[in-house]
């Protein structure tokens, strides 16, 4: 029998192309079963990035899977953590959730070159993420 998750966390972007699908990326990567994991777009795009799907296989994360979702109040609802990445005021506001706003460039458009920075800047966020989620688990 497997522990619950110790905490849900949305990752939302505008097309849910490049950003949030990176995030999500790291964080299943990173943190495994430990942590659930979703994505949504506000206006989400046909297809992923490619050059997001690209940059992630140099760091050995497959998100080449990965299709763009539409942002529900539903997904809002079931996560602790909701993390924006330059979706405005699309993103419906609950009580009891941690909100973030992670200020990173859309990589739409760009080359594997351009979003690597990107890629490295998110693995960073999402590296801190992990270890307040762990430390808050060890709390409780």
């Amino acid at each position: 029998m497997t522990a619950a998750p110790a905490a849900s966390v949305l990752f939302v972007c505008v097309h849910n192309a490049g950003r949030s699908q990176m995030a999500a990326g790291f964080l299943t990567h990173l943190a495994g079963d430990r942590v659930e994991v979703r994505s949504a777009g506000s206006i989400p795009g046909d297809q992923v990035n490619p050059s997001a799907v690209a940059a992630m296989a140099e760091v050995g994360v497959d998100i080449s899977h990965q299709t763009p979702k539409v942002l529900t109040t539903e997904a809002v609802k079931a996560s602790d953590y909701v993390i924006t990445m330059g979706c405005g005021d699309a993103c419906p506001i609950f009580p009891g959730k941690k909100y973030l706003n992670w200020e990173l460039e859309d990589p739409a458009g760009q080359g594997v070159e351009a979003v690597r920075p990107i890629r490295d800047a998110i693995k960073k966020l999402i590296e801190g993420l992990v270890a307040e989620i762990d430390a808050k688990q060890q709390e409780s």
